[in-house]
């Protein structure tokens, strides 16, 4: 096919769009990296890079070298890519790789290739001389939802066991520890219930804090076939900005930030009030709980509830009364209603309270557990479930939900691992936030980073970058591509296999996990990174029993087996078994057990006993009952106020991921959205004398910052967003560091600020 790239993209854009239209999948077509290569000899699956919606791919080689991309039909997303996902080849194909190890001796030298020895040598030493000196706490990891589970795994073991430290944390902090805290306080298990197929049993969408349609796109298609299916199903969309997502709502809640919390109580008095609950289900399945984690009466949720009348809260969220009464009625009444929310619900300092009191909705009106009724957190990075919140790989928590200060858990642990008694750490080690403190005091002196970017993601990034460039430890990085803004502060730099150069298992949002095979080499000088851990971990002196592995296989069964007889158990999932199928939802206890696509359901659920006398069970908590939490609004820990007059809110774009050190690889994503930008409402536009495509200035109490003004009725009066992707503008170093009190999340999603011409 003799066609230009321009024309190739717009064929793929036409056909995604037709296939929405028709309701076809577009399985058959192959999207080519570059449309004049040679057809492939050979198709390997995989899992797609970028968000955690976790699409299944089909990755085409020949002659050693892949040379086209198309989606799995076999998967949840039944062949289709969004066009991240189509254009991965031109990131893996880059001639803009790391591929060999770089090395400064001090902090005075430049950056110098090495061989893998010399590298991992130095790197060892200076590690092991940190724990022998300062003890295990001077050392660290920093992982990320990018990692494979064998890699996060791997890592999480050699820090807590090999090292005795519990300083394991990562970016998936920042992300998503607000949606565990969430499901652990309400249910006292994390991850969802449902599963994407829940989807297409909806019967209305509430979602709040995702624009799904930019975030999330192959989920939001599926949730638009589902309304194009059906026109009664009604789509309600909570949120300060009219996204795109937000256009196609039956409903459209602009809100003033922050005020959410307030929205949902009063939702709640909606529901009780107009005898919308469904007090058969929360008499048998729920308790009722205050702020100190006190067992209360309904009649002290319903009390709780009077603070929050909808005349009320309509003029502290600045919305028309009769939609808090709507929306309520369309989410108690409908048959099946699932609700959907991501960084605008977590990234807050009240994460954790805002996702309980969606729970709640859930909980009060018997909407859950059925297929289409679920309350569904989506994630942003494509295993920071299944590697990170499943494995364990945070500051407090341990392999399979269990926990750092629990004895009961380390011992188990413990003995897991082949570990004397007390070797594991009581005490929770650094979160995101809290370690690169800990780095700036020099408190942390030796600290790896792994796939990811952490120079660019955290939020006060002026504080960051100070405390990178002044501290005295010793900061290596495990990188792909060499324009990550945290390879400037690193003291070296390893090369690592990238994606389908190596294989192992990725988890997605669902519960699903799939296996990468291996398509192609990687360039040489380039490693699959659990080999770089296990053997960095021998020349540290880890005992070398802790890291017997030869393949990715023996650690993901190690995992495998470790998951048996939890409520994670997923020992039926053997690497065979995911070689032949595209993605298994756990629980999944044996090797013929399907997978399990609704938790907490008798009969459906593998954990819950047959002859268990309730239809629900929900086991994370001792008496079986989940939890309705009476948690009260509180704003944000930086309001507006007369010198910082305007809401200020990160936001992504459909074009890049994360700081776009992939997408960047790629042309045509570049000229769609080639900078960072500031979204205006045309109302504070015109007050300020602002036209879109001036260049204006975003100042915080942090940092201020020059962008170009794209004037839009996206967001409403008061609140303006910029995206985080741009390395060139920096715009994390407008964000304060707040976090919540609970989850240790930062809040992205709101900060005061003012704007101007220069």
């Amino acid at each position: 096919m003799d066609v230009s790239r321009r024309e190739f993209l717009r064929y793929l854009a036409m056909s995604a769009a037709m296939a929405a239209i028709s309701g076809t999948t577009g399985t058959d077509t192959a999207l080519a990296a570059s449309a004049q290569n040679e057809g492939p000899d050979t198709w390997v699956k995989g899992v797609c890079r970028y968000c955690g919606t976790g699409c299944g791919v089909i990755i085409g080689t020949r002659n050693g070298k892949a040379v086209a991309i198309k989606g799995d039909p076999a998967n949840h997303n039944a062949g289709l890519l969004c066009l991240k996902g189509s254009l991965l080849l031109p990131v893996l194909n880059s001639p803009d790789r790391v591929t060999q190890p770089l090395l400064r001796k001090t902090k005075k030298d430049q950056l110098t290739p090495v061989s893998w020895d010399e590298a991992l040598d130095f790197m060892a030493k200076k590690f092991r001389d940190s724990i022998d000196t300062y003890g295990p706490d001077s050392v660290a990891w920093y992982g990320s939802g990018q990692c494979l589970t064998e890699e996060s795994y791997l890592a999480n073991k050699i820090f807590k066991g090999g090292f005795g430290t519990n300083n394991v944390d990562g970016n998936p902090r920042l992300c998503m520890a607000s949606a565990v805290g969430g499901y652990l306080t309400s249910f006292g298990k994390d991850e969802p219930m449902g599963s994407y197929a829940d989807i297409d049993h909806a019967t209305c969408f509430f979602i709040i804090g995702s624009n799904t349609s930019e975030a999330h796109p192959v989920l939001f298609r599926r949730i638009a076939r589902r309304k194009q299916a059906d026109p009664g199903v009604k789509i309600i969309v909570a949120d300060p900005r009219k996204t795109n997502t937000a256009r196609i709502a039956d409903m459209h809640i602009a809100f003033r930030p922050g005020t959410d919390l307030a929205l949902m109580n009063s939702m709640a008095w909606v529901m009780i009030h107009e005898e919308l609950d469904n007090t058969r289900f929360w008499q048998k399945y729920v308790s009722f709980m205050n702020t100190d984690g006190q067992k209360v009466s309904f009649d002290a949720y319903r009390s709780f509830l009077e603070g929050y009348r909808p005349e009320n809260v309509a003029k502290i969220c600045r919305i028309p009364e009769k939609q808090i009464y709507e929306a309520a009625q369309i989410f108690a009444e409908s048959p099946a209603t699932m609700s959907l929310w991501c960084m605008g619900i977590n990234q807050r300092v009240q994460g954790v309270f805002a996702n309980n009191l969606i729970h709640n909705l859930h909980l009060l009106t018997g909407q859950i557990c059925r297929p289409g009724a679920t309350s569904f957190s989506l994630t942003g990075q494509p295993n920071a479930c299944g590697g990170v919140r499943d494995a364990g790989a945070l500051s407090h928590v341990l392999p399979a939900g269990r926990s750092i200060t629990d004895p009961k858990h380390r011992a188990i642990t413990e003995k897991l691992w082949n570990l004397p008694p007390g070797r594991i750490s009581p005490k929770p080690g650094h979160h995101a936030v809290a370690l690169f403190e800990a780095v700036g005091r020099n408190d942390v002196r030796a600290l790896l980073i792994c796939e990811t970017n952490p120079a660019q993601t955290l939020p006060n990034l002026v504080k960051v970058q100070r405390a990178l460039s002044f501290t005295e430890a010793f900061i290596t990085c495990i990188e792909a591509f060499p324009d990550a803004i945290t390879l400037r502060y690193a003291d070296l730099i390893l090369p690592p296999a990238f994606w389908c150069e190596r294989d192992g298992v990725y988890g997605c949002g669902e519960r699903r996990y799939a296996l990468i095979e291996k398509a192609v080499e990687p360039p040489a000088g380039c490693r699959p990174t659990i080999e770089t851990l296990i053997d960095f971990a021998k020349r540290a002196g880890v005992d070398p029993k802790l890291v017997d592995f030869t393949s990715a296989e023996d650690i993901w069964n190690e995992w495998r087996l470790f998951s048996k007889d939890t409520t994670y158990d997923f020992s039926g999932m053997t690497r065979e078994r995911l070689r032949k199928e595209s993605g298994i939802l756990w629980p999944c206890p044996n090797e013929k057990h399907p997978g399990t696509p609704m938790r907490y359901v008798r009969g459906v659920d593998p954990v819950i006993p047959e002859k268990h006398p309730n239809k629900y069970f929900f086991y994370g908590k001792e008496d079986g009952r989940a939890v309705i939490w009476l948690r009260p609004y509180k704003g944000a820990a930086e309001e507006p106020d007369a010198s910082y007059p305007f809401y200020l809110t990160s936001i992504r774009v459909i074009d890049h991921w994360h700081t776009a050190t992939m997408t960047g690889k790629v042309p045509e994503l570049n000229k769609a959205n080639p900078e960072a930008f500031v979204e205006v409402n045309p109302e504070d536009a015109e007050a300020a004398g602002i036209k879109h495509g001036d260049i204006v200035v975003v100042e915080t109490r942090r940092d201020l910052m020059k962008l170009p003004a794209r004037v839009t009725d996206t967001c409403r009066p008061g609140l303006i967003a910029v995206p985080f992707f741009d390395p060139t503008k920096l715009v994390n170093r407008l964000f304060l560091d707040a976090t919540d009190i609970a989850s240790r999340e930062p809040e992205y999603k709101i900060c005061a600020a003012r704007l101007r011409k220069p």
